[in-house]
């Protein structure tokens, strides 16, 4: 008994070493972007490793007052939101008749939705152009916002599909003989039981919108509608470049990135935990 208390102790080190190695290595390089925000670029390039000689943050002032980049922020934060809350709303109802309902071709529409993981939205980047030219939409937030729409939803699809099967019909067949109609049973039913996988789906779809710089290039033209990360491609000059600048900027949008894992992580882990344990 005594050699199984000390084996399982040991391994419970050896879990604990590596899972600290493999948080290092996440937030080493979080911490040297901000530490690097601090230095000037003549100290970046002398001692890029070491602390910043002064804590100088004449960037982040910039940031803040001078330069645009609270439109910027403001710009990726409507986008990215709106296109999360339509992607939740628009998969988990799809997903619910999907899953729930025998409707005719109920296979075909759910290959079309895996087929959106598939084929790369970029590939259709000149109609897509064309398309939005021809809607008036070019050159404006909404165009991004329907583009990072539809690439999110069949991510979404393909998780609460699966999800939403294991959910008992007996709950909503009680709900049902509750008097409940079919749109109460999904709003009162379901939708709470599927925090966790919202909660995946919210994660794993914000990173690509938020760092999204592909369309926004392509799209947005006038310096009012920008988001962050094409903002932050135009501060490399052809001749010269605030390198500080640049890092405030990375540390500034690494911080909804943070803040959406945290609020989402535990229901992300439950989600992760309830796949594993599914059968």
């Amino acid at each position: 008994m005594n050699r199984l208390k000390v084996q399982k102790k040991f391994w419970e080190i050896i879990l604990f070493v590596f899972l600290s190695l493999y948080a290092l290595t996440i937030l080493y390089p979080l911490l040297l972007m901000f530490l690097t925000s601090l230095k000037t670029t003549r100290e970046i390039f002398t001692n890029p490793f070491g602390l910043p000689a002064t804590f100088n943050i004449t960037s982040y002032v910039k940031l803040l007052t001078i330069s645009h980049y609270l439109k910027y922020f403001k710009n990726s934060i409507v986008v990215s939101l709106v296109s999360l809350t339509i992607i939740m709303f628009s998969a988990s109802t799809a997903s619910y008749i999907l899953a729930k309902y025998d409707v005719k071709g109920r296979g075909a529409l759910y290959l079309f939705f895996v087929a959106g993981l598939i084929i790369p939205i970029r590939l259709g980047t000149i109609s897509i152009m064309r398309m939005m030219i021809g809607m008036h939409i070019n050159n404006n937030l909404l165009s991004v916002i329907i583009l990072s729409t539809a690439v999110g939803i069949p991510f979404g699809v393909f998780i609460l599909t699966d999800f939403i099967k294991m959910i008992p019909e007996e709950l909503s067949n009680a709900a049902r003989i509750d008097g409940c109609t079919e749109p109460g049973i999904f709003r009162i039913v379901i939708l709470p039981l599927l925090r966790p996988a919202l909660a995946a789906v919210a994660i794993v779809n914000f990173i690509p919108v938020w760092n999204d710089f592909w369309f926004p290039l392509v799209l947005l033209k006038d310096d009012a509608v920008r988001t962050v990360p094409l903002a932050t491609a135009l501060l490399f000059g052809q001749y010269s470049t605030n390198y500080g600048l640049v890092f405030a900027v990375l540390s500034m949008a690494s911080i909804p990135v943070i803040i959406i894992y945290l609020l989402f992580s535990r229901q992300f882990i439950k989600g992760l935990s309830s796949g594993a344990l599914k059968g």
